[in-house]
């Protein structure tokens, strides 16, 4: 596992660079996944201007203006920010101390804040006032749907963990509720379908303030969807962020951490071996008993696992894997390894993020060799909703997570969502439908 750049480095060239223990993986392919969005929905927004679906706005701007009191603060405040936790993580976070832990605290470099907030005001100034005119005018522009692509992705990646945190923190509302602070500002928890509702309601209000379409918006944003939720499971993968599945009971770790098969009398001896991390989320070192993981069961019974063993053509990881080295810091210890992530899990489970990466890059693949062909308003993003719904339906099914009883049914959150979202997406493909044959119904009477 790479929790962080620091053990790409190690691993791929053999260096210790301490200072890029900050950038996380998992964040890291955030961000990638959020770079490839912005380009596919950019790229069909252009496509259904070419069309003539979608329209410019003309606003007035004024243009020529030097910088303002206000532009100097806002940029001296975003730099000293940056500079106070930036300069502090790279030269002056102690070791023990977790990188996003310290992005969280109050500690930081003064002097790196102080710098890079002059320098950035300093810069803005020099920026303003080179294209300041003797007279400011004003102007009136075009901007084009596409032009507004930036202000989207922000909007859904503010919004997008800020939903995130919410819905993660209602599944753990015991946790939520003894430590609401910490839950609140922790790096750690976030929930996929949270971020989509909350960035997506945020998003649909921009473009109507904006005269965007939001029909034609949506439809464009449905692969981009797409393709960001399995470029960002990747980075579930990489990291081992705990997006797993149930154990795999067809394989059991031996003494050095290493994937063996196994019967069941085996799995059954692994799970005795390490009672105490299944039933209490603990581990025995030394003298002292350590809380490392979430997931407990009252009994070893309760463990859920499923036996399957991997073809020999596949390698044995797409089917059992025990994430060594994750970033959660869960499991047992490695022997031999002295790092700060040092743990893997004492079973193998199967790779759920490996698996959604794998069928949402199909599944993008399937929606852009028909988003030429489908015309009909609203019916891509429907689709999109439906495809995503029953792809996250079965995974769960495979991972654990925290039931409730809705309706008299037993269901996780993402269970209960992903099926409101192939309600939604099946309701909204037959509505657009119904509602384009009659129009086109209405255009073809005399």
């Amino acid at each position: 596992m790479y929790p962080n750049l620091y053990y790409v480095f190690k691993d791929w060239f053999g260096v210790e660079w301490h200072a890029l223990s900050f950038l996380n993986t998992f964040g890291l392919m955030v961000a990638f996944a959020f770079l490839i969005a912005a380009w596919v929905i950019s790229f069909e927004l252009r496509r259904k201007e070419k069309q003539g679906l979608l329209f410019p706005r003309e606003e007035m701007i004024t243009i020529g203006k030097p910088a303002s009191i206000i532009d100097l603060l806002t940029n001296g405040l975003i730099g000293f920010v940056f500079g106070y936790k930036l300069i502090g993580l790279l030269f002056f976070k102690p070791m023990e101390i977790n990188p996003q832990e310290y992005v969280f605290s109050s500690s930081g470099n003064l002097l790196g804040g102080i710098a890079l907030g002059l320098i950035m005001a300093i810069t803005k100034w020099r920026e303003k006032n080179k294209q300041a005119l003797k007279e400011p005018e004003r102007r009136i522009v075009r901007i084009w749907p596409h032009d507004r692509v930036g202000d989207i992705i922000i909007l859904g990646l503010i919004f997008g963990i800020i939903g995130s945190k919410i819905f993660d923190n209602l599944e753990h509302w015991d946790e939520f509720w003894q430590h609401p602070i910490q839950s609140l500002i922790s790096p750690s928890g976030l929930t996929f379908y949270g971020g989509l509702i909350l960035a997506s309601i945020a998003i649909i209000w921009y473009a109507n303030k904006k005269d965007i379409i939001i029909k034609h918006l949506v439809d464009a944003a449905a692969p981009a969807l797409m393709i960001a939720y399995a470029v960002g499971r990747i980075g579930c993968q990489v990291s081992g962020d705990g997006d797993w599945g149930i154990y795999n009971s067809a394989y059991i770790n031996d003494n050095l951490g290493n994937i063996i098969p196994a019967n069941s009398n085996d799995f059954n001896n692994a799970l005795t071996k390490n009672a105490t991390y299944f039933i209490e989320g603990k581990v025995i070192e030394g003298n002292q008993l350590l809380y490392v993981s979430d997931r407990i069961y009252p009994t070893l019974q309760d463990v859920p696992h499923y036996s399957l063993k991997a073809p020999s053509f596949l390698p044995l990881w797409f089917f059992a894997y025990n994430y060594p080295q994750n970033v959660n810091k869960d499991g047992i210890l490695i022997p031999g390894v002295t790092d700060d992530h040092n743990r893997v899990l004492p079973s193998p489970v199967f790779p759920t993020p490996f698996y959604e990466t794998c069928i949402c890059l199909i599944l993008f693949l399937f929606m852009w060799s028909l988003r030429k062909k489908i015309t009909t308003p609203y019916f891509m993003f429907g689709l999109y909703l439906l495809l995503n719904g029953t792809e996250r339906l079965l995974v769960e099914c495979m991972r654990v997570n925290k039931p409730y009883n809705i309706l008299g049914i037993q269901s996780t959150q993402a269970q209960f969502i992903a099926m409101m979202l192939m309600l939604g997406g099946t309701t909204l493909m037959i509505f657009s439908k119904l509602k384009n044959n009659k129009a086109n119904t209405t255009n073809i009477e005399p």
